[in-house]
């Protein structure tokens, strides 16, 4: 197939990698540009796939989607607004889009501004972690065996599994709808509960390590927010992996004590650094569009999130930033979800 990748940071190019590494055409386009500047038709991958692969690069909407059969859009949750407008207008009805992570009910945000067409592939995460090291090479750290997918409309998730399965190799079990696959990531959890115990080695810009600074007061936090967001998630009829599950799938380690499999990571995996930078995405990505889209839909419901609410309340106060504000949200009625995404 030929695939149309939309974002050049780290994800997109190495979905392009395994992509071509199973036979496919990888198209990749940037939105600014800067990700695909540098590359000359080769991407040279390492880690968990090797080699050097062909890539095409477009430069306009109009030459990713030529020919294309299928098109994965893979960028941060905030350049959504800002994105899915010109994505839109610019993508052929009849093409399938998966989006990874299909975060704060992003596919409906696009349907909405597409009209009818063909369905949308919620993926639940990425079909890769990875890092660019270079402008035309990539490290891939880890190709996810399974990863959840939800679609909308709900019953053609079997569809998108398939075609993401054929993409990559990974399996997607399906889940109900495109809500569910947004529940399941917990970086919004973890993340949050990192920058609130670290802020100041963020803002002195300290190197830390992540899992090893996951202390059992940060776990404790961790689970009240992990606890909440499951109980929101039930009033919907969802049941999101928990915490314990989403570092044995990510990390391979036993399940166990929360505190336990972090310190496990670590000795396995060495330190991860965390963010240095107050302008980290676990902040201007993961609260408006991860806590704080739980608070939207909880306050739509009568769910209480007092430990939610609180952490993004401080987490706000700490930053100088109001974090609440979600245009993919504008317009929707939020308690009337399950008809939206096809499962009335």
């Amino acid at each position: 197939m030929r695939l149309a990748i939309l974002g050049a940071g780290a994800i997109g190019p190495g979905c392009a990698v395994l992509a071509a590494s199973r036979g496919h055409d990888a198209v990749l386009w940037s939105p600014s540009g800067a990700g695909t500047a540098g590359i000359t038709g080769v991407l040279h991958a390492e880690g968990q796939v090797e080699g050097a692969f062909p890539v095409s690069i477009a430069a306009t909407l109009d030459q990713a989607f030529a020919g294309a059969d299928v098109a994965l859009l893979t960028v941060p949750a905030y350049a959504l607004p800002v994105l899915l407008p010109p994505i839109a207008a610019a993508m052929p009805k009849h093409l399938p889009l998966l989006i990874a992570p299909a975060a704060s009910l992003a596919p409906l945000a696009f349907a909405r501004l597409r009209g009818a067409g063909a369905p949308i592939g919620a993926m639940a995460t990425t079909p890769v972690t990875g890092r660019r090291t270079a402008p035309d090479r990539v490290r891939i750290a880890a190709i996810r065996a399974w990863a959840e997918m939800g679609a909308l409309p709900g019953p053609a998730a079997p569809e998108m599994a398939a075609l993401a399965e054929s993409l990559f190799g990974n399996r997607w079990p399906v889940v109900a709808d495109a809500l569910a696959a947004a529940f399941i990531n917990t970086n919004p959890i973890a993340h949050a509960a990192l920058v609130l115990a670290n802020v100041t080695r963020i803002e002195r810009r300290e190197t830390w390590g992540q899992y090893g600074l996951m202390t059992p007061a940060v776990c404790r936090l961790m689970e009240s927010l992990c606890a909440e967001r499951d109980a929101l998630a039930a009033r919907f009829g969802h049941h999101p992996p928990s915490l314990v599950e989403a570092l044995h799938r990510t990390n391979g380690v036993p399940r166990g004590p929360l505190h336990d499999m972090t310190q496990a990571i670590e000795r396995g995996a060495g330190v991860i650094a965390g963010p240095t930078d107050m302008g980290t995405r676990y902040v201007t990505e993961d609260v408006p569009y991860g806590l704080a889209f739980y608070l939207a839909l909880a306050a739509a419901i009568g769910q209480p999130m007092p430990v939610t609410a609180a952490a993004v309340t401080v987490i706000e106060t700490l930053w100088g930033l109001g974090l609440r504000e979600n245009p993919l949200l504008d317009g929707l009625d939020l308690a009337d979800l399950p008809a939206m995404l096809g499962r009335a």
